[in-house]
């Protein structure tokens, strides 16, 4: 049997070169991409919260409004009825 030229040794050594390059790229980019949805995933958690954080500063700013509207109800009619004790 005759041994293949060495043309085709360097070609065949050259594409297991090349498939193990892929290899190694196709690992570093499913780690990058891994990374990435980690980070993406405590991200939107982190929006998450600052969502809920907003929402719950927008209720009880709207509460206190409430409460100071019926305070200053309240405020009016104890100087109308004290004005009326006195009187």
């Amino acid at each position: 049997m005759k041994t293949p030229p060495e043309s085709y040794l360097i070609f065949k050594e050259e594409l297991e070169k090349a498939r193990l390059e892929k290899e190694r790229l196709e690992a570093e980019y499913k780690a990058k991409l891994s990374d990435m949805n980690e980070e993406l995933s405590r991200l939107k958690e982190q929006i998450q919260s600052q969502q809920e954080l907003i929402k719950t500063t927008l209720e009880y700013a709207i509460r206190l409004e409430e409460n100071l509207g019926s305070f200053k109800d309240e405020v009016t009619n104890n100087k109308s009825l004290k004005n009326r004790t006195f009187h």
